[in-house]
């Protein structure tokens, strides 16, 4: 009996995935909201019916596909800050562990880019909510964790904490979004789009730095 029902879970689970994947290649061209029930049921190889097994509705199922993506991102960028000092070396290997992301989960993140501000209202808030996440986490790990950061950001407003973990969260959005766009087997083309997003990020990282120098 408890077999059985550890193989009714993992069907489930799969099935689950499935709905996920269906909408991942689905959209590839289309956005979520144009999309039917039936369309992805149909293209995860299950009946409409057995969708609400799993989602309630199309919205839900792009929340959890959101939540799955984004996620992951937070998770490895988490796990490239642990330890590090030096400010320029976090840059580096920050766009460095989203180069891995987005190579490795090329259609969530085109989906992030498509829906983050033309797709459903639940979605796109539920983007936002994991970029206010990643970017809270930020903060923390900046304050409490970067010894060159923490004696410069202590001395700033809660509001300009944000400010700056909010641009740094947008940067790295906005990097994902054009690697994507990248064509396959562009390795040049994408190593410009890495070396100009560092740039990038290290430029701000100096700016903040100086953010309150006498003028």
């Amino acid at each position: 009996m408890t077999h059985s029902l550890g193989g009714r879970a993992a069907q489930k689970l799969h099935t689950r995935q499935s709905l996920l994947d269906a909408v991942l290649r689905l959209t590839a061209d289309h956005s979520l909201g144009s999309l039917s029930l039936r369309e992805v049921s149909r293209q995860a190889g299950i009946v409409p019916a057995g969708f609400y097994r799993h989602f309630p509705d199309l919205e839900s199922l792009g929340v959890a596909l959101v939540e799955q993506s984004l996620g992951g991102l937070r998770t490895a960028l988490r796990a490239v800050r642990a330890g590090l000092t030096s400010s320029e070396e976090i840059a580096r290997r920050s766009v460095d562990a989203l180069l891995r992301e987005v190579r490795a989960h090329r259609e969530q993140f085109r989906f992030i880019a498509r829906e983050r501000y033309g797709g459903l209202g639940r979605v796109r808030r539920a983007i936002g909510d994991q970029l206010r996440l990643i970017s809270e986490e930020l903060a923390v790990d900046l304050l409490t964790g970067e010894r060159a950061a923490a004696p410069v950001l202590s001395r700033w407003s809660d509001e300009d904490v944000k400010m700056l973990t909010d641009l740094i969260v947008n940067h790295m959005i906005s990097t994902a979004a054009a690697i994507v766009d990248v064509p396959p087997g562009r390795s040049a083309a994408e190593r410009r789009v890495v070396a100009t997003a560092t740039r990038q990020l290290q430029l701000v990282i100096i700016g903040a730095r100086h953010w309150l120098d006498p003028a």
